[in-house]
């Protein structure tokens, strides 16, 4: 699969926008534990592999180690996440899948027990953000990097 083209060289207002979104979301004060769960957790969900592995490995690099990340894939069956990481997780999975959840008021409830309306604002926002990102990476067939130390070598 080759990517399509280059958004940032053929329309710069476009990337420079949604660089914007990021760039507000990384100065939001959103802890980076929920910036994490929310960017791999929707890059699952919408099968980004370039997304994915860009947010697995700067969780990494900021500390978390490989258990709390390979188990965000599969969070509501591991007893690793606490409260206020389980409802981020939740909310993040409910905007995502709008078109099937219609983002219900249980889901809404269940993050207010641990944020504030405009904790709840930004945490939004970054997950409409990684929604952006995650389209944009799908449509223009962006290619992650292989790391081939990691592959292993063919039998």
């Amino acid at each position: 699969m080759q990517p399509r083209f280059d958004i940032n060289a053929v329309e710069p207002d476009s990337f420079k926008a949604i660089m914007g979104l990021e760039m507000y979301v990384q100065k939001s004060g959103i802890d980076k534990r929920y910036i994490d769960l929310v960017k791999i957790r929707t890059s699952q969900i919408n099968g980004c592999a370039y997304c994915v592995d860009m947010h697995t490995k700067e969780a990494r690099k900021a500390g978390f180690s490989d258990q709390w990340i390979a188990l965000i894939a599969v969070w509501k069956e591991s007893a690793l996440y606490d409260e206020k990481e389980r409802a981020v997780l939740n909310w993040a999975e409910s905007l995502t899948n709008v078109s099937v959840t219609g983002v219900p008021d249980a889901d809404y409830e269940q993050l207010r027990k641990h944020f504030g309306e405009a904790e709840i604002a930004r945490l939004t926002t970054a997950i409409s953000t990684i929604n952006v990102w995650n389209r944009m990476a799908l449509a223009l067939r962006l290619q992650h990097p292989i790391d081939h130390r990691t592959v292993p070598a063919a039998a």
